[in-house]
Formats: structure tokens, C-alpha cells, sequence
């Protein structure tokens, strides 16, 4: 669980750090929005080390059906939140983590439509299935993992989270119908 949550050169303070080779530096250093995810590895399965081991291209394609088809992918997030709420950081925060791919975003403060979201979003992958309902435990760290960044990072607001399937919604349905952005909202409240 994630007590409080403070950034230092990037990386939340709180929690635990497992470095990915998967990412880069950010065009511009910008960080302005946030895309929520959902990942379960094998495919609705909850905990066990294979979603760290696939950000660290460590995932043994033997180790089950489904990881022969994943194990060559290079992909991070920049924060994985387990069922329990534990926190587990991949990326800087200031670097570019390679969550999104091809993706296209109508960004409601500027009025324009944004491609290449990772050159200046954050990815935060919530172990969830999009069907299964996620963890209170879940929700509460995410919302003071977002209340973080958006007093580190003044241009990332509550207004500018979305998730997956609203940045790439011909490809990606996560974190899906199961997840409760209202409920998010509360949280966010209660950390105020």
C-alpha cells in the first residue's frame, strides 16, 4: 500500500523500483496526461512476477501458451498497482515509457486531437482483466499516485486521465467496463 506518495528525480519515493530498458527520453520533457491500463499475466490471472518479468524483457515464452506470442514485445508502463495496492515503479516518471502505442487523443484543455502518447503521458497498469471489478486497495493508490503527479507535474490534471480504449479504441478495451471512474473521482477526493 502507498502511504504518501512524493517524486523525487522521477520516481516515487514510497515505492518499489524495478528499472525497464523499455523506455527513452521525452521530446520535449513534456508531462501532461495519464492513461490507465489493465494487464494480467497469463490472461486472468492475478499475481506472480510475469508482468514485471514482461517490462523487463525477462518473460520465458515456454512458461505458458500465451507468453510465446508476448515474450519478444518491448513495453513498460511506468507504474504497475497490484490487486492488493502495492506499487511497483518501471519508468522515470520524466522519461518515456512505451504503454500506448498508435494512439490519438482529443485533449480537452488545448481543443486539439494529440497523436504519439507517449511522448508526454504517464502509464499507470492496474492488474485487472476489464471484466473482473478492481480492488479498493487499487483505486486508493491510484488516487494518491495521481494526486502526486499532478502537484509535480502542474499540466497533468484530474481532466486530463484517460484510459487506453479512449486514446487507441480500435486496438485497446482497458482498463474496461469493470472500472469504476466515479469511484476514482472519490478517491481523489478523499486525498485532498
Amino acid at each position: 500500500m502507498l502511504a504518501a506518495a512524493g517524486i523525487r528525480e522521477g520516481w516515487l519515493e514510497a515505492v518499489r523500483q524495478v528499472p525497464s530498458p523499455n523506455c527513452n527520453a521525452r521530446p520535449t520533457g513534456e508531462v501532461s496526461a495519464l492513461v490507465l491500463h489493465s494487464i494480467s499475466l497469463p490472461p486472468g490471472r492475478f499475481g506472480g512476477a510475469d508482468i514485471e518479468r514482461l517490462f523487463t524483457n525477462c518473460l520465458d515464452p515456454q512458461a505458458h501458451p500465451y507468453f510465446a506470442a508476448i515474450a519478444g514485445l518491448r513495453v513498460s508502463a511506468h507504474v504497475l498497482i497490484r490487486r492488493d495496492g502495492e506499487c511497483t515503479q518501471f519508468v522515470s516518471f520524466d522519461e518515456r515509457a512505451w504503454h500506448a502505442g498508435r494512439s490519438r487523443w482529443f485533449d480537452p484543455h488545448s481543443g486539439c486531437e494529440r497523436g504519439e502518447l507517449n511522448d508526454f503521458s504517464i502509464g499507470i497498469e492496474l492488474e485487472g482483466d476489464e471484466i473482473s471489478p478492481y480492488r479498493e486497495a487499487q483505486y486508493r493508490a491510484l488516487a494518491r499516485v495521481i494526486m502526486a503527479l499532478c502537484e509535480h507535474y502542474p499540466a497533468l490534471t484530474p481532466g486530463r486521465i484517460t484510459g487506453h480504449a479512449h486514446i487507441a479504441p480500435l486496438r485497446k478495451t482497458d482498463p474496461g467496463p469493470a472500472f469504476d471512474w466515479a469511484f476514482l473521482r472519490r478517491c481523489m477526493l478523499d486525498c485532498m
